[in-house]
């Protein structure tokens, strides 16, 4: 349940959500508000999809070794605070208005306008100072060039991938969005590249060759990694860089796609390491910290999972394009397959292509549509007329319903799944009564 300091917190941040401004006067906030980022160092970590698992991989392993990690992951799934973590916890609600306040205290003194990105990463900032972190994990929300946490110089960049999305911002090519995702490189940096389509790589490489003094891994180049099932039936990885070799690295986050990205996680703490931020981790502490690794609403499996008289299998997952969607379908194909019935709630934002978003997934599930309110939401209506060719198509227009219609569906031991946008991740974890996390 949200508190008093919770609505508060997200009062401040909706009120910049929407006021036309960007992240360019960024610097000049953080100026006025003694520069409490001028010290941070570690990763930045930008990309289409796989940010957050990234960035809580390596986050999760570096708290392990004894440091304390700031990180500012975004969006949230239900309470700004998520926003804000350190060690890979939500600060208390009250931190987090006392940092946003500040923040906003500091707007309203000088006259600067800027976006919710800049105000969360300031607040973020002013909160890292306080607690005196060793190391930040920063992920860039959209983009890289324009991104608020552009503003920070840690050191280390990370891109994780490149896809198809957010067009209207960066661009209708993967040429274009990879260029803006290189726009987080600064000269000097050391830079680790994930898997990116041919396309995507050339330009990237073309805003890479533009930077002096770089250090970079790719990965299947520089980066390899291997995974193998242990003894216990566990997938455990082997993943390899210039800097080390690291065995036995165990994947607790669900699918595939999670080896891509506890491959980069790894290669960025590495990289770290490389450039003296931190020592060399232990062995022990990297894996003990990476088996630790939570990440909500990404493949999210309760089993039993109990909502009033129904008792089945629940799983998130925040897929919100057509790329995220088609990673993760793999891993939702196999959970359906335990199960008799399965049927799916989905929502998403209004720009996007419903259709080929469920491409991936069988015609025959029924499919539950509904929203939560957010103004950028895609109406029920219209992805239903989206989605005609589909065999069960049902429209409930408030999330609570749509669920509970869903295990209606599905009857006892059947399995719902929810997907798309973050906001509706979100509000069924708070029916579910599942923590901020």
């Amino acid at each position: 349940m949200a508190t008093e300091e919770d609505l508060a917190s997200q009062e401040i941040f909706d009120r910049h959500r929407f006021n036309g401004a960007g992240a360019s006067m960024l610097p000049q906030l953080l100026k006025a508000l003694g520069d409490p980022g001028r010290n941070l160092r570690g990763m930045t970590v930008t990309g289409t999809n796989g940010k957050g698992s990234t960035c809580a991989f390596a986050v999760s392993a570096l708290a392990a070794a004894g440091l304390r990690i700031g990180s500012m992951p975004s969006p949230h799934l239900q309470q700004v605070s998520e926003r804000i973590r350190i060690n890979g916890m939500p600060i208390s609600a009250s931190a987090c208005l006392d940092a946003f306040a500040k923040v906003d205290d500091t707007l309203r003194s000088t006259g600067l306008e800027v976006n919710a990105g800049a105000v969360h990463a300031a607040a973020a900032a002013v909160h890292f100072a306080i607690s005196g972190v060793d190391l930040a994990v920063m992920e860039a929300n959209i983009g890289g060039r324009r991104t608020a946490v552009n503003c920070f110089d840690p050191g280390v960049k990370v891109i994780t991938g490149v896809g198809l999305d957010h067009e209207h911002v960066l661009g209708n090519s993967l040429s274009e969005i990879a260029r803006n995702k290189a726009g987080i490189v600064r000269d000097g940096d050391h830079v680790v590249l994930g898997d990116l389509p041919e396309e995507a790589a050339r330009a990237a490489e073309d805003v890479l060759s533009h930077h002096t003094e770089l250090t970079v891994w790719r990965l299947h180049q520089e980066i390899r990694y291997q995974p193998r099932t242990a003894h216990d039936g566990h997938t455990v990885l082997e993943v390899a860089t210039p800097h080390a070799v690291h065995r036995d690295l165990p994947c607790p986050l669900h699918g595939e796609h999670q080896h891509h990205n506890l491959a980069l996680a790894v290669a960025g703490i590495d990289a770290m390491v490389e450039r003296g931020l931190i020592r060399g981790i232990s062995e022990e502490a990297l894996r003990t910290g990476l088996a630790a690794t939570r990440w909500p609403g990404r493949l999210e499996l309760l089993a039993p999972a109990r909502l009033g008289p129904w008792t089945g299998r629940l799983l998130l997952d925040v897929a919100h394009n057509n790329q995220g969607v088609a990673t993760v379908a793999p891993e939702i194909l196999k959970q359906s397959r335990a199960a008799e019935r399965t049927a799916l709630v989905f929502g998403t934002l209004r720009y996007r292509n419903v259709a080929t978003m469920l491409e991936p997934l069988p015609a025959d599930w029924p499919v539950v549509l509904t929203r939560v309110g957010h103004p950028n939401e895609a109406a029920p209506d219209g992805m239903r007329a989206a989605l005609a060719t589909r065999r069960e198509l049902y429209v409930r227009e408030e999330t609570a319903d749509a669920v509970r219609h869903a295990t209606e569906l599905v009857g006892a031991g059947g399995l719902v799944i929810v997907l798309g946008f973050l906001s509706l991740v979100g509000r069924v974890r708070e029916l579910f009564q599942l923590p901020p996390g």
